[in-house]
């Protein structure tokens, strides 16, 4: 073969491997999709049934559904009928359309650019502290309020160890060093480091030492305190 008709087969070969690897990947994003509404399903059976106090033997003898259909049903391995998601709802006590619920739940994201991080007042911005929230997400699934913050700190910021709030927080360091405060231990912390904590006890910043300071905030605590 000549190294033109090689040339050329090898494209033709190349052409036919990517179409195949589209092909593959299209397959796969639908099968994710259609697996993921399974799993829903699943879960939602499973949690109904356990929420009544039955086994997963009393739910397949009142629904006519055998064990083995019933537990791939609940892990998310078949796609039940409809005629079988109505028998497992009238013997649950639900609507049908109760086992969708958790597919059709929004699912939120935030986007923020660098440099974009909404700036807040808390109270450390007394004490020269920039908070910049970057990003707020109402009503999740989670149950949890969940606020992230960059903080920055510069030669016009004072110190404040007797922070003090519900929930826990994790705080990771970007740039600079400081001595932050947690309860009646000191950590000196640098880029790349981490400390996460009850935020119940008093913490802060104690001692500054290398400026500017900028770090991850992230607190977390049950949505019922709000923010």
């Amino acid at each position: 073969m000549s190294k033109a008709e090689a040339g050329r087969s090898s494209r033709r070969n190349g052409a036919h491997d990517a179409s195949a690897i589209l092909t593959q990947d299209s397959d796969a994003i639908r099968d994710v999709k259609e697996n993921n509404l399974e799993l829903a399903i699943g879960h939602e059976v499973r949690a109904f049934r356990k929420k009544l106090g039955i086994t997963g033997a009393d739910l397949a003898s009142a629904t006519g559904i055998s064990l083995g259909m019933l537990s791939k049903i609940e892990n998310g391995n078949t796609s039940p009928s409809l005629t079988t998601l109505q028998a497992l709802a009238r013997a649950l006590g639900v609507p049908v359309t109760s086992f969708f619920r958790r597919f059709e739940e929004r699912r939120n994201a935030v986007f923020v650019k660098a440099g974009e991080g909404l700036e807040m007042e808390r109270r450390g911005t007394r004490a020269g502290h920039q908070y910049n929230l970057l990003g707020h997400i109402a009503n999740g699934s989670s149950g949890l309020q969940v606020e992230p913050y960059l903080i920055t700190l510069t030669a016009d910021s004072d110190v404040f160890p007797a922070f003090q709030h519900e929930g826990l927080e994790l705080i990771y360091m970007l740039e600079g060093e400081v001595e932050y405060r947690h309860a009646d231990k000191l950590y000196a912390m640098r880029p790349g480091d981490s400390l996460f904590f009850d935020a119940d006890a008093p913490h802060g910043p104690e001692v500054l030492i290398s400026l500017p300071i900028r770090f991850l905030s992230v607190i977390s605590y049950p949505e019922k305190y709000g923010s």
